[in-house]
């Protein structure tokens, strides 16, 4: 089959990383919505 193990493993996962790529890309997950809660800095209410 192939002289080098190595490269045909390589190619192996190559192909699987453009299968899982494609995959991903054809059928994206789904993203639940969650609210942004962003913390205010305690200098903000310090005296000046």
């Amino acid at each position: 089959m192939f002289r080098h193990p190595l490269l045909l493993l390589a190619a192996v996962i190559f192909a699987l990383l453009v299968v899982g790529l494609l995959g991903i890309g054809a059928f994206p997950p789904s993203v639940a919505p969650q609210p942004v809660e962003r913390s205010v800095p305690a200098e903000r209410f310090g005296t000046r």
